[in-house]
């Protein structure tokens, strides 16, 4: 039997070490999509091997089958510690109490605490060059940016790949040269007026 992982975000990109050593039967696990499901024999070579698929590396099943020793390929987006950031702030707020009873109130003394300790270390990293803190630091900021995103996509409000957009989007109005091809570095004094100028143009919605 052959366990293969995909990535929840991307269930349809087959992995290319997957291709021609796939063999019937072939099994899901629960949250696999419809779109995964829908034609994945035609992935299939001849044999008797079997295929489970999964995005879930935590299904029973999934862990069954790895302790067992079969073979398991992987999609390479897995291996994103981005995405494994989101997979555990949605953890965390599954399964812990805490965090399931914040709220974007509740969250800012922490959210202004961070900043202000991020603040600290930028103060000691010019003493010391200690890049660890800032790095430490930084992690800290991103967990509430995060958690922010988790409780509003518990609404269904948006996702932490929604605040990303949204910054490609603002930085793609404020700051076109970003997007035009431009190579050669822009002048502070054009940058400032294209960033009025873009912030002009948000009407509607402030991008």
């Amino acid at each position: 039997m052959t366990v293969l992982l995909l990535d929840a975000r991307w269930p349809t990109l087959i992995p290319l070490q997957a291709v021609g050593r796939l063999s019937g039967p072939v099994s899901f696990t629960d949250e696999v999509p419809i779109s995964v499901r829908w034609d994945f024999d035609t992935l299939l070579v001849d044999g008797t091997e079997g295929v489970l698929v999964s995005t879930n590396e935590q299904d029973p099943q999934v862990q069954k089958l790895v302790k067992a020793g079969h073979v398991v390929i992987s999609a390479a987006s897995r291996v994103d510690p981005v995405g494994e950031a989101v997979e555990v702030m949605a953890r965390a707020y599954s399964v812990g109490e805490w965090e399931a009873s914040q709220t974007h109130r509740s969250l800012l003394p922490y959210l202004a605490e961070e900043a202000e300790e991020f603040a600290e270390a930028v103060g000691d990293w010019e003493q010391d060059g200690d890049d660890q803190a800032l790095l430490s630091e930084l992690g800290d900021l991103l967990l509430q940016v995060l958690f922010h995103a988790e409780i509003a996509s518990r609404r269904g409000a948006f996702d932490f790949g929604d605040v990303a957009g949204s910054f490609v989007d603002k930085l793609r109005v404020r700051s076109p040269y970003l997007f035009d091809g431009t190579t050669s570095q822009v002048p502070i004094e054009e940058q400032e007026r294209l960033w009025e100028v873009g912030k002009a143009q948000s009407k509607t919605r402030d991008v």
